[in-house]
């Protein structure tokens, strides 16, 4: 690796732009335009003409940032715009409209035509099927180097040690085609063909053309033969398998070729006096419609944070810190997009309504809430076909569960409190699960409760191995029962295994405790953290016997202190946890080796438990759907598990991830973990919990019209506000019976002025 790349003063005299694709021509003008003294000069390989694809979307807030910075391309790219609002979400023959969206779209080759006018009249040097020297050698005699080289980025590539890429490559294939015909909409459509599910996206971008990607898993590519044909058979039998769209008509290529999408990140964007922009530095999947768009944008905030900031570090610094959170928001609405086509065939069987909803809110930009906005027929239609009552959200729609019925579809997810003295919950877990039963919720868990002193997280966690506890704990569901009618109570059980014996979670967390540290047990002898925590011992037959015997005893006690639903908890690294991770579990013996054998041991727990509890009272699992780490429990394997559950009684599968073990590498983000709640409820059939980062209202509602989920889970929302569904209700101007405020509260069920308005 060359040294460093050269430095340079904060307003750059000479600058070299690496590639002449929209992010580096408009970040071209962009600089000349500022400083006419400047030397501007953009290297391109290829030919003024040449371009790849065909239509590119731009939304309203990028023009108008575009408006603002330039009036002039601005008003040039006016002039071609193609605007439409509707989308068609086509579906095994019934084609689902939705309106009010607003696209703006024109051709590839008329936007660059418009950017390189540009760059021409404002002296901008222009070097076509010129390859750009590397970046150090530019950066030996200009101020700035600019890398717009796209996702196969050589200046990317060249420097990784410094700009440190992360590409990750996806399963679907796509190719980049054209129709020359206007569609009146923007169409989705699937084909389900005898190789698997195909998708088309199509929108218009000039008054007799539109781009049309064909996109589908890699082995229906394969199965289909796509992989033996050239450029013009694929293109020939992409137009035949979607002809009902085309009406007939036939596709053109453009130097289109299958590939699979590359997901780009960089955790630096400078190096010196080098900066990625676009595509270099970060993609988006097209199925949100987002690359030139953040190109673009990316080429704004460069050209304003060199104009305002006193040194050039400052300068990049200033573009990295404006645009880092806008583009890791629209990477991780791209990869919830990206997974949803992705795993599309296993969407096809919901009915064509709820099919589009689902499709528009894939990203979770778009909500149950805009669409009402939007389009307020559909979004009715969607309601009626959940069953939402006549001025009823989702939420608050009733779910039978097992022979409980639960008057709302939230639940306030169980949350360790670590206050508990000798496992007996004393008044704050009244006041705690008491105010959030008043709240609202139609479920109400308890934090997990052990089934025995070695079971324990923290000295202190509840219990229910003694009467003691069971009489604490009946003194809550009664307060519950008594003062929230109508809110159901669920007790979670649970063993810690190999994560006991630690200190509260204020007090170090995860780590172990000063003194009084008691023996752990697990599935096999791993510690939690190797050099932290202690080793636990593996179960022998007989400790297995005995664990069982724990849970049952607890289940009984939990059945006589009255609560509504049990929940046995399978997730996190806890003992049964441990069992069914082949990263925690590495026994030889009938309840290791694969995962029918680490099955083995948390169904015959589930068995025993099932077996005490009443039969009239729900049971469900909490399961971890990933370990979030290599080797570990699948998406795959999480199906199989909750398939499991399901086969021995459980009434809903309680879908959480991870922390099993301590190197894992979550993809945090909104709603995370609802995407593995969504395949196990729709590949199953089985109702399904889903928590997460599940923090509105409106994702609420969004999940439960798309069929995602039954319940939604909640837990930092309901720290923050124990009256969370009963706000929820008064925002969304609902007064019935699934949120009902208790008679001492009604005076605060409307939102209380802040203030004085004119």
């Amino acid at each position: 690796m060359a040294g460093p790349l050269a430095m340079a003063p904060a307003a750059p005299s000479r600058i070299a732009v690496i590639g002449g694709g929209p992010g580096g021509l408009y970040a071209a003008a962009l600089f000349k335009r500022l400083d006419p003294a400047r030397e501007v000069t953009v290297w391109e390989r290829n030919a003024p003409t040449d371009t790849f694809g065909f239509g590119v979307v731009l939304s309203d807030e990028t023009l108008g940032g575009i408006r603002d910075a330039d009036p002039v391309v601005y008003e040039a790219l006016s002039r071609d715009l193609v605007r439409w609002d509707d989308i068609d979400v086509v579906h095994r023959g019934h084609r689902t409209r939705s309106t009010g969206h607003g696209f703006a779209a024109l051709g590839r080759r008329r936007l660059l035509e418009i950017l390189h006018a540009r760059c021409t009249d404002l002296g901008v040097r222009l070097r076509f099927r010129t390859e750009a020297p590397p970046a150090e050698t530019l950066a030996a005699d200009h101020d700035l180097v600019v890398a717009a080289d796209g996702v196969h980025s050589r200046t990317r590539e060249a420097h990784a040690d410094r700009f440190h890429p992360r590409i990750t490559t996806h399963r679907c294939r796509y190719i980049w085609l054209a129709a020359d015909f206007a569609f009146d909409a923007f169409r989705f459509e699937t084909a389900e063909t005898e190789y698997g599910v195909m998708q088309l996206h199509a929108y218009p971008y000039e008054a007799g053309a539109s781009t049309v990607i064909v996109e589908m898993r890699e082995e229906v590519w394969r199965a289909a033969g796509f992989d033996e044909l050239d450029e013009a058979e694929s293109t020939a039998r992409c137009a035949k398998i979607f002809a009902e769209a085309l009406g007939g008509r036939e596709l053109r290529a453009n130097n289109s070729a299958w590939t699979a999408f590359r997901t780009v990140v960089n955790d630096h964007w400078s190096y010196g006096s080098t900066v990625l922009i676009g595509d270099a530095a970060h993609t988006a999947h097209f199925s949100i419609g987002s690359g030139t768009k953040l190109a673009v944008e990316d080429a704004l905030a460069l050209a304003r944070a060199i104009g305002g900031n006193p040194t050039l570090p400052d300068a990049l610094a200033a573009y990295e810190t404006e645009r880092r959170p806008v583009v890791a928001s629209t990477q991780r609405a791209a990869a919830a997009s990206l997974h949803w086509f992705e795993e599309l065939a296993g969407r096809v069987d919901r009915p064509p309504r709820r099919f589009a909803f689902d499709l528009l809110t894939r990203s979770r930009r778009v909500t149950h809430a805009n669409l009402r906005l939007r389009d307020p027929a559909f979004t009715a239609a969607v309601e009626a076909d959940f069953g939402c009552p006549p001025g009823t959200p989702p939420m608050f729609t009733p779910f039978r569960l097992g022979g409980l019925t639960l008057r709302n579809r939230i639940v306030v997810s169980p949350m360790d409190l670590y206050v508990a003295v000798d496992g007996v919950p004393g008044d704050f877990h009244l006041v705690h699960l008491g105010s959030r039963a008043l709240g609202g919720a139609g479920l109400v868990m308890t934090e997990m409760v052990c089934v025995s002193p070695g079971g324990r997280i923290t000295p202190g966690c509840t219990g229910l191995w003694t009467d003691a506890q069971a009489d604490a704990w009946r003194r809550i569901t009664s307060f519950v029962h008594d003062q929230a009618p109508g809110t159901a109570l669920g007790v979670q059980l649970g063993h810690s295994g190999r994560k006991g014996s630690t200190r509260r979670m204020w007090e170090g967390i995860d780590q172990p405790l000063p003194e009084g540290n008691w023996p752990l047990v697990a599935a096999s002898p791993l510690p939690y953290r190797p050099g932290v925590n202690q080793t636990p011992a593996a179960l022998d037959r007989a400790g297995l016997a005995a664990v069982r015997e724990e849970f049952t005893a607890a289940a009984r006690r939990a059945a006589h202190g009255d609560f509504d639903l049990l929940e046995l908890h399978c997730a996190h690294g806890y003992l049964l946890s441990g069992f069914l991770s082949p990263l925690t579990n590495h026994r030889t013996d009938a309840y290791g080796g694969d995962l029918d054998g680490r099955l083995r041991y948390p169904l015959e727990v589930f068995d025993a438990v099932r077996e005490v509890w009443p039969a009239d009272r729900p049971m469900t699992v909490r399961i971890s759907a990933t370990d979030w780490a290599e080797g570990g429990t699948s998406a795959e394997d999480a199906v199989v598990i909750a398939r499991a559950f399901a086969d021995h009684g459980a009434d809903a599968i309680d879908v959480s991830t991870g922390q099993v073990v301590p190197e894992e590498t979550p993809a945090y983000g909104r709603s995370y973990q609802t995407p593995f709640a969504d395949r196990i409820r729709n590949e199953l059939g089985v109702p399904v919990i889903a928590v997460g980062a599940i923090s509105s209202w409106d994702d609420v509602n969004s999940l439960l019209l798309a069929g995602r989920a039954d319940l939604c889970a909640l837990a930092r929302p309901h720290l923050y506000d124990p009256h969370w569904t009963l706000h929820a209700a008064a925002e969304q101007d609902y007064r019935g019976p699934a949120a009902p405020w208790p008679a001492p509260y009604r005076a605060g069920s409307r939102r209380p002025p802040t203030g004085r308005r004119e």
